[in-house]
């Protein structure tokens, strides 16, 4: 998918008011209403099952709604999706490139259906492998690609044509650090060429970096949606952080910060650890007393400033749950 034609910049590249998707007796979507402005990064946050990907899958038109309505760069989804997925890009959770054909094959494929010449498709082609670090594994298929080199080959996929605007689906999940960070350059440079990019993520470190706005969502609604600075100070005051070694130990560790702090803390949805809000660092060196004559073993324990992860608590009751790393299949590059 991909064009660069559509209304005025200045208009904004989605509405939605009141979607509704439901699946059986689930609503996935429920009564959503969500603006993004033209230009820029604009991050969707919320817990597994939530509705973000629902979310995507209609505005890209692979799922008619139920209810409500949703317009992406002034056209209707249900009424003009043919000329939507004209105009925009997209990048799913799981890779979509044709397995038996090459990386160099599958980007002229995706040119040459977009109506480039061959020479031209081709050209794009070269210039996307060289940009994705792909060039080295060009004309191999793509069956033999490692689980990062797929994802990577998809986002290239979705930008041969540079859209107006990009719906990136959980894009990171499953790369290396490195690569992670080349994704994140590209973001950029789509944006610095015109590129709105909507953005679903397990990263809030990610969602932090490269969004300009940030709505969060819970039980198919917005909650929340503001600059990542006004979130963070929408929290306010500090968090006690801790994470425990064993889990065994994590309900000694609980009633011990609730008696110093006086609040019971909040425990994680992944992993040993606990989080409460707190007036100040006074709380710590006692906290940290109690904690070694227990002879509870911490992995990590401090007082910061609010974080999306303090944001993300307060706003669905329940903490971030950590993103899971895909292991590589077959061969590395």
């Amino acid at each position: 998918m991909g064009g660069m034609s559509g209304p005025p910049h200045d208009a904004p590249a989605i509405e939605v008011a009141g979607l509704v998707k439901q699946y059986g007796e689930r609503r996935a979507l429920d009564g959503l209403d969500l603006v993004v402005p033209a230009g820029g990064v604009h991050a969707v946050l919320g817990p597994n099952g939530a509705g973000k990907t629902t979310l995507v899958r209609v505005l890209t038109t692979l799922v008619r709604p139920d209810g409500g309505t949703a317009r992406v760069l002034g056209h209707d989804v249900t009424r003009d999706a043919a000329r939507v997925r004209s105009l925009v890009g997209l990048t799913g959770q799981y890779a979509s490139v044709d397995e038996l054909l090459t990386a160099r094959q599958n980007l002229m494929v995706v040119g040459r259906l977009l109506g480039a010449r061959r020479r031209a498709a081709r050209e794009r082609a070269a210039e996307l492998l060289e940009r994705f670090d792909l060039t080295a594994a060009a004309d191999r298929q793509v069956r033999t690609f490692s689980g990062g080199m797929r994802r990577r080959l998809d986002i290239a996929a979705s930008i041969v044509v540079q859209p107006r605007l990009l719906f990136l689906d959980e894009p990171t999940t499953g790369l290396d650090p490195r690569t992670r960070l080349q994704m994140w350059a590209t973001v950029r440079d789509l944006v610095a060429g015109g590129t709105t990019v909507l953005l679903t993520t397990q990263y809030l470190e990610e969602a932090d970096t490269l969004a300009g706005r940030i709505s969060v969502v819970d039980h198919g609604r917005v909650v929340a949606d503001d600059t990542p600075a006004v979130l963070k100070r929408s929290v306010g005051g500090l968090s006690l952080h801790l994470v425990v070694r064993h889990p065994g130990s994590l309900a000694t560790a609980c009633g011990l910060v609730e008696r110093v702090v006086g609040v019971a803390p909040t425990l994680h949805d992944v992993g040993c650890g606990l989080s409460v809000p707190v007036l100040d660092e006074s709380v710590l060196p006692p906290v940290v007393t109690g904690l070694r004559e227990a002879g509870v073993e911490v992995i990590e324990v401090g007082v910061r400033p609010p974080a999306l992860d303090d944001v993300f608590l307060a706003l669905t009751g329940r903490a971030h749950p950590a993103p899971v790393e895909a292991a590589p299949v077959e061969v590395a590059s």
